[in-house]
Formats: C-alpha cells, structure tokens, sequence
C-alpha cells in the first residue's frame, strides 16, 4: 500500500502494473499472430549447434515478458516519466519488430540490425535504471542475456541460410 491522491488516503498501487502487463502481453500477442507457423519454419532453417528446440522459447518468453512488465512498472513507480522509461518503451517497440522481420518478412539481415539495437537499449536501460531502481534494472539483466544469446543465433542462422 502507498501513499496518493488525497493526504492520508491509501491506495493499491498494484492497478497500475496492468497496464504494463498488457503493453508487453501486446508484444507477445503481435509476434505471435505475425509469425503463426514458427515452429515449422524455424525448424526448417539451417541452425547453429546451440541453436535450441521451438518450444523452449514459449516458456522462456513467457517469463522474460512478465519481467520485462514488472521492470517498467517499477520504472514508472520511481518517477512516473523518465529517460529510462523512455528507453524501455523503445525496446519493446524493437522487440516487437523482431518477429515480424525475422520470420513473418524472412528479413534475417534486418532483424540482426533490430536485435543489435535492442541489445543496446536493453543494456542502457539497464545501466541507466539502475539509478532510479536496481530491482527494476535486476529483472531486466537475463532479458539482456537472452536477447544476447538470440543475436547470436540470428546472426548464425542469417550468416548459415
């Protein structure tokens, strides 16, 4: 429970994580309907030997998504707006055209220059929101990690096909 709106009045803050949730749910949902036959394409691609299976990447977005909610509600909790809200929301706009570059256009080349970016600014969202909220900028390390290890795989899969 904080502290808002009128002195002494206690109110829930946790309302205001849905809207969070639901910006990354979105990301999902659009990667999801822009690459519906993902399993079979990717399966049909030339891969690297770390390369994998499909269904590991279902669970594993599953959780980074709700970190990744749970990190820019925290964000915002620290100071409403900020630069590092502001680098957040451009990484999820980068991730959410990921998917539609890589597997719904075939643009593997474009999507590494997609996934680099969103490296960046999902380390600098990092760096910098580790000033406004560490366990905000916590969540966000194995997404970077992740996303790292992706580049990889995209750059072997594009450089491989």
């Amino acid at each position: 429970m904080s502290t808002s709106g009128a002195p002494g009045r206690r109110t829930s803050q946790w309302p205001t994580l849905l809207p969070f949730l639901a910006a990354v749910a979105a990301v999902a949902v659009v990667g999801g309907l822009s690459a519906s036959a993902v399993p079979q394409e990717y399966a049909s691609l030339e891969q690297p030997a770390f390369a994998p299976p499909s269904w590991v990447f279902g669970p594993v977005w599953t959780v980074l998504y709700a970190m990744i909610g749970v990190a820019g509600w925290l964000f915002w909790r620290r100071q409403v707006w900020s630069p590092v809200l502001a680098l957040w929301v451009v990484q999820l706009v980068l991730n959410l055209a990921w998917t539609p570059l890589f597997f719904g256009a075939g643009q593997r080349g474009l999507a590494l220059v997609d996934i680099v970016l969103l490296d960046l600014l999902v380390a600098a969202t990092v760096v910098l929101g580790w000033r406004t909220s560490r366990p905000a900028a916590l969540l966000l390390v194995p997404y970077l990690a992740w996303t790292c290890f992706a580049t990889a795989l995209n750059a072997s899969i594009w450089a491989m096909n």
